[in-house]
């Protein structure tokens, strides 16, 4: 019904809520230090490290940030949930193989943390790309920025307005307009994350670290352009259809399934009768 109340797999505790800020500001400094740092700081004498050094930054935190989500409430069944739907989604991944822009995952993800809240959608979502990355052979120093931006996608879609009382047409308009606009953004925060290590190979779309930051500004819509317009726009419109079209049928799905898991039921064993 829709006045029951939201099935929660996960529970975000104080620590939980305190990691996600920190990774989150560390986040922001790791995919934005191009911009964030004036042409005079230290960190623009290592423009091809930086990104090294983030990647393994990130790593640690987005695994603390997991195991600190695990440990505040993340019981039997949900670990049962997370492990099957990000297998499902890992699955999904490589359908396409990103043609034009063709991910079905980000639509599972987009759904998931709808249905599951923000602090599962978080660990679903970076968990997924990791799983995906392993079968796809697609390991290097993107995945933990990979990780991170998946994780804020489907921890944003658990924080959508309505999780209780909005259903039909109006829910799915709403999935599908945050969709298109996490998809793009995602495209966005990983072509941050890539563009320092362009170097001065195409100077007029490079980045500069001599350079003020209207001139960067200008230089990185530029490579977006160039590089990857097609491709996320690709990737917005595909899981804004398959939310439309299938997103009733696996909203449905989803929710029964959390229904019958009982998330806040504790698991119980009994032993044989005496």
């Amino acid at each position: 019904m829709s006045g029951s109340p939201r099935p929660r797999a996960v529970r975000l505790r104080p620590r939980s809520v305190a990691a996600l800020v920190l990774v989150g500001a560390v986040g922001v400094a790791a995919f934005g230090w191009p911009f964030l740092a004036p042409p005079a700081a230290a960190v623009n004498a290592h423009t091809q490290d930086a990104p090294w050094l983030f990647a393994g930054l990130l790593v640690l935190l987005v695994a603390v940030v997991a195991a600190t989500i695990a440990e505040s409430d993340l019981g039997p069944k949900a670990v049962a949930m997370l492990g099957v739907l990000a297998a499902t989604g890992a699955a999904l991944r490589p359908i396409g193989a990103g043609t034009a822009g063709i991910e079905p995952m980000f639509f599972l993800m987009l759904l998931s943390g709808r249905v599951l809240g923000p602090g599962f959608g978080f660990t679903l979502g970076s968990v997924t790309m990791f799983a995906s990355a392993l079968l796809t052979g697609g390991v290097g120093p993107w995945l933990p920025f990979q990780m991170l931006s998946m994780g804020w996608f489907t921890m944003g879609a658990g924080l959508l307005p309505g999780p209780v009382r909005l259903r039909g047409r109006a829910e799915l308009v709403l999935l599908a307009g945050y969709g298109f606009v996490a998809a793009l953004a995602y495209g966005t925060l990983m072509n941050m994350a890539g563009w320092p290590f362009l170097g001065t190979g195409a100077a007029s779309i490079s980045f500069d670290p001599d350079a003020a930051l209207p001139a960067n500004l200008a230089r990185f819509v530029a490579y977006c352009l160039a590089t990857s317009l097609g491709w996320d726009l690709g990737r917005a419109v595909c899981t804004v259809l398959l939310t439309l079209l299938l997103g009733p049928a696996v909203l449905r799905a989803l929710r029964r399934a959390t229904r019958r898991a009982a998330f806040e039921t504790a698991v119980t064993f009994e032993g044989p009768d005496a």
